[in-house]
């Protein structure tokens, strides 16, 4: 899923990460990765911290909610954080760069897993990949039932 994800974060990287003064050009991949690896480790944190349902809620609610998700919030703090501590940028400049990027990944990610015709990313892979393909209390059965109700 890293792969699949790092491809659409790199895919709108555009104006936030590529055409930024603040991000000198010799370090775009790394700030595309860093963004990439803040969106994964998010969700990773949401699932082991018992929000698989919050999760399962964005992935459902459809593309044009997930800006708003208080997921996508946590998420685009975290990936601000990094980036600072990482590109020295200051809290302003990083900002810019999650609240034009980390919404529009989300929204795309969100869609594109909705979407029967694109298999790039599906909700049971999704999932697996945030558990660690992790079957214990459950989770295996559940991941069946969410695929299910994708139609995927």
């Amino acid at each position: 899923m890293f792969e699949s994800l790092l491809n659409l974060v790199k895919e709108n990287a555009g104006d936030a990460i590529i055409n930024n003064p603040a991000i000198p050009n010799e370090h775009n991949d790394a700030a595309i990765e860093t963004a990439t690896s803040g969106i994964m480790s998010g969700l990773k944190g949401a699932v082991g911290g018992g929000n698989l349902e919050g999760i399962m809620s964005m992935f459902s609610g459809g593309s044009a909610n997930a800006g708003s998700n208080p997921i996508v919030n946590a998420i685009s703090g975290q990936v601000a954080g990094n980036l600072m501590e990482k590109f020295g940028i200051n809290n302003a400049a990083a900002g810019n760069i999650v609240q034009s990027l980390i919404p529009t990944v989300m929204s795309k990610l969100v869609h594109k897993t909705n979407d029967a015709n694109d298999s790039s990313f599906d909700i049971g892979g999704i999932v697996s990949s945030l558990t660690g393909g992790n079957q214990a209390g459950g989770v295996g059965g559940m991941i069946g039932n969410i695929t299910k109700m994708f139609g995927k």
